[in-house]
């Protein structure tokens, strides 16, 4: 038996949830679960429709992007997974046990158009407390050099270099709540759970892969509601910051008070 099981396992629920949650047509996303104590993670085999996957076809993969187990070739995204894992959990710490991609329709029109996501309302706000980020395109030469595993390293850039590094970083920045020097402060993945790559489309994680697939449903609905609000008014302007902190912070914050502790009785 595996010694990968219980990750393959994971991994293969959370690919099951792309079609579930129409996040996908055809085989247009993948998710993969990481295992930090091992090194290694799970992700979907490329090009198999969600529905004919088995747990025992998802493919274990080294921090490398090296094949540890399974007979079926990886996601052609696995190069930009190993780079998150690598640099978000390993060597930034972060609570990266989960990614996700996928080609969902309104994200991935964000990032056509190459525009953050403006914090228009709290639904967005009580997930991650500024605009959606949107990367650059990739350069000629990075493509040429290798399309994947520079996808990963230009959000891992764009993270690095705070709202300033976005495609559009003066609106990111407007309305974020972020001024001076905090414009080029280092996103946070544990906080900015996603992302946009320019022209590509969206990438998000989480604690577990689960979580990833949450918070890439978030995603795709903060992004139909952005596009929605600016049909119906054009000149709309980004959430107040105080309103914004207020629903981050009661979700997030020290002394969050949204939802149930463990404490409460399940009757």
């Amino acid at each position: 038996m595996s010694g990968y099981a219980s990750l393959k396992e994971e991994a293969w629920s959370a690919n099951r949830e792309i079609p579930v949650r129409g996040l996908a047509l055809y085989t247009w996303g993948n998710v993969s679960a990481f295992d930090p104590q091992k090194g290694v993670f799970a992700i979907k085999p490329s090009g198999v429709p969600y529905l004919d996957l088995k747990p025992e076809d998802m493919v274990i993969i080294d921090l490398e992007g090296k094949v540890v187990e399974g007979t079926l070739n990886p996601s052609s995204d696995t190069p930009t997974h190993a780079v998150l894992y690598r640099e978000f959990a390993v060597n930034g710490a972060a609570l990266v046990r989960g990614i996700i991609h996928t080609h969902s329709t309104y994200a991935v029109a964000w990032a056509q158009a190459c525009r953050s996501i403006p914090l228009f309302g709290t639904t967005h706000a009580d997930h991650i407390p500024i605009a959606v980020p949107c990367t650059p395109y990739l350069s000629r030469e990075a493509v040429e050099r290798g399309y994947e595993l520079e996808t990963g390293n230009l959000i891992v850039e764009t993270f690095r270099k705070g709202l300033a590094g976005t495609v559009d970083s003066h609106s990111s920045v407007e309305g974020s709540g972020i001024s001076g020097s905090g414009i080029v402060a280092p996103l946070d993945p544990d906080e900015v759970s996603m992302v946009l790559v320019g022209g590509h489309g969206p990438f998000a994680w989480g604690p577990s892969a689960a979580k990833a697939v949450y918070n890439g449903v978030v995603l795709e609905e903060i992004a139909r509601m952005a596009a929605l609000t600016l049909q119906i008014n054009p000149s709309a302007k980004p959430l107040p910051d105080y309103i914004v902190n207020k629903h981050y912070q009661r979700k997030h914050g020290p002394d969050a008070y949204y939802g149930q502790t463990s404490s409460v009785s399940s009757k």
